[in-house]
């Protein structure tokens, strides 16, 4: 009889005979001898249980198999041309140690809807699913959920709405633009409440969201959502926790924050996207003002300037939080000056932009035309970007991966109101360019886009 060793090396293959269990006799029995490896193994595999000591390069599944144990291989797994491999309910295979896997045609990820992937699910970093209420393919980096999305192009893509604002009424009006293009706002629908200074830039690949507010005599509490791919009205989403406008907004894919605002506080509220309800408690900013400016990496938000009255205090602050965790914030550095007003903010997944839009409050209100923008990965003070083709305050910040753009603002202490339009490359420095126009002279409109910097380019 042949010997063989057991664990150490690779099997030969005696006579051609090939088979682990399968039979009594002939094909059924694996006769070995010797160390020298195979580089073409074709096993029946679902007979084929942990057996330390049988290393084949290469894997090939010629049949449909189904995996309903613990199988192993260092080697790679072919699937070959109309063959099925799958892998049943409790079966693990080939985890950690095969450098390739090549299948032809299709193979099929986990399914679920966004209430069944958290970790007592049993998801780990790593883990790939097909989201059934978001429609799309995700993954979870150990500290979220990120969603893939399709895109033509890498450099040009996005929506960004415009929602509310005034002009000088409280309009319940939104408006959207394609950001890789040049043009004017067009309608999109209407807010469920007129009003403006409501948040920037929360929002998904899948929906913007709109929180808080002012409207006449009062500030407003509601969040609105829309779903960014269409036109309509927008829905109620839930609450904040206070009747207050003109809080920062920030997001990943996941999360929004709403932080600060008048009156003023330091309080940060959050929310699911994907889900409806009220926010609740994040933690608080290192100051609290009214009109911080908000933006956002994959895992940063950062909340520059803003101030309160009638004190008619304005700062320069920077602070920052991790969106996937719930703390007070921290500070990140210094705007290169002290604003009332840094509404504008944007950003792509490296930088974040703030244009300081005035530094005094009422009735000076002096406007400017600069741009600020900071490292959103690293702390430290801002840097100066450029300048916007037109002085003004209260603009309405968006962007996608590759363009911030300003829209609508006034210009005091005429409190002239504007339309304009402009955008500017955010991985370069340099003054911005036209864009186009708003439907309506409109200035504090809250502002969302489908592709800002909190979404990773996803």
């Amino acid at each position: 009889m042949a010997s063989y060793r057991i664990g150490i090396g690779s099997f030969n293959l005696k006579d051609g005979a090939v088979g682990i269990g399968t039979e009594s006799t002939g094909l059924g029995n694996l006769k070995v001898e010797g160390t020298i490896k195979t580089t073409d193994l074709d096993v029946g595999v679902s007979t084929f249980t942990r057996y330390a000591g049988f290393e084949g390069e290469q894997t090939n599944i010629g049949r449909d198999q189904t995996l309903s144990g613990e199988y192993s291989t260092t080697g790679d797994i072919v699937v070959d041309d109309g063959n099925t491999l799958t892998v049943g309910l409790g079966s693990t295979a080939c985890i950690g140690s095969v450098e390739c896997i090549s299948v032809k045609h299709h193979f099929s990820v986990p399914v679920g809807d966004t209430a069944g992937r958290d970790k007592s699910s049993g998801y780990a970093e790593g883990t790939v699913r097909y989201n059934r209420d978001l429609e799309t393919m995700e993954f979870f980096n150990g500290n979220e959920w990120r969603q893939f999305r399709y895109q033509s192009d890498n450099n040009n893509r996005g929506r960004g709405l415009f929602a509310g604002g005034r002009t000088p009424s409280f309009p319940s009006s939104i408006e959207f633009i394609e950001i890789s293009s040049l043009g004017n706002g067009q309608d999109f629908g209407d807010l469920t409440v007129a009003r403006e200074s409501a948040t920037n830039n929360v929002a998904s690949h899948v929906r913007g969201l709109f929180g808080g507010g002012y409207h006449p005599g009062a500030g407003d509490d509601e969040i609105d959502y829309v779903t960014m791919a269409s036109q309509g009205d927008a829905i109620d989403f839930g609450d904040i926790s206070s009747e207050r406008y003109s809080p920062g907004g920030g997001s990943s894919s996941t999360r929004g924050l709403f932080a600060g605002g008048s009156p003023d506080t330091n309080v940060i509220d959050y929310v699911e996207i994907s889900t409806l309800g009220d926010a609740l408690d994040f933690g608080d900013l290192a100051q609290g003002r009214r009109y911080p400016s908000g933006a956002s990496s994959p895992v940063r938000s950062c909340f520059a300037g803003g101030g309160d009255a009638p004190a008619n205090t304005h700062y320069s602050i920077i602070d920052y939080v991790t969106i996937a965790s719930k703390a007070n914030a921290a500070r990140f550095g210094d705007l290169t000056a002290s604003v009332y007003m840094a509404v504008g903010g944007c950003s792509n997944s490296v930088r974040g932009l703030y244009h300081l839009g005035t530094n005094s409050w009422a009735p000076t209100w002096n406007s400017v035309n600069q741009v600020d923008f900071i490292t959103l990965a690293s702390e430290g003070n801002s840097t100066n970007f450029g300048e916007l083709t037109i002085a003004r305050s209260y603009t309405g910040g968006t962007s996608n991966s590759v363009r911030g753009i300003f829209g609508g603002g006034f210009f005091g202490p005429s409190t002239t109101r504007y339309n304009a339009i402009d955008f500017v490359l955010i991985a370069s420095q340099g003054n911005g360019q036209d864009f186009g126009d708003l439907v309506e002279n409109r200035t504090a409109a809250g502002t969302v886009c489908d592709s800002h910097g909190g979404l990773g380019g996803y």
